[in-house]
């Protein structure tokens, strides 16, 4: 049966998480997030970063262990963002 085949690796713990950009919690600091954002996607250009803040909510980055999900949420946090992994 591929249902009960499919369902049966969601109970393994999860080892891949999702990073989003939820948006900004003081828009005062959108050019630090941006900054920030440049610092975690290498080869991100400035466009491509503002767009990216702007247009929340974004993935920022997928597939990550939970040690670098947590990393990228403490940093954008402290540079003013609301991020949520998933």
């Amino acid at each position: 049966d591929l249902v009960a085949g499919a369902a049966a690796p969601a109970a393994e713990e999860k080892t891949e998480f999702t990073v989003t950009l939820k948006g900004l919690v003081d828009a005062g600091k959108k050019i630090a997030v941006i900054k920030e954002i440049r610092n975690i996607v290498p080869g991100l250009g400035l466009k491509e970063a503002k767009d990216l803040v702007e247009g929340a909510p974004k993935v920022v980055k997928e597939d990550v262990s939970k040690e670098e999900a947590n990393k990228i949420k403490e940093a954008l946090a402290a540079a003013g963002a609301d991020v949520e992994i998933a």
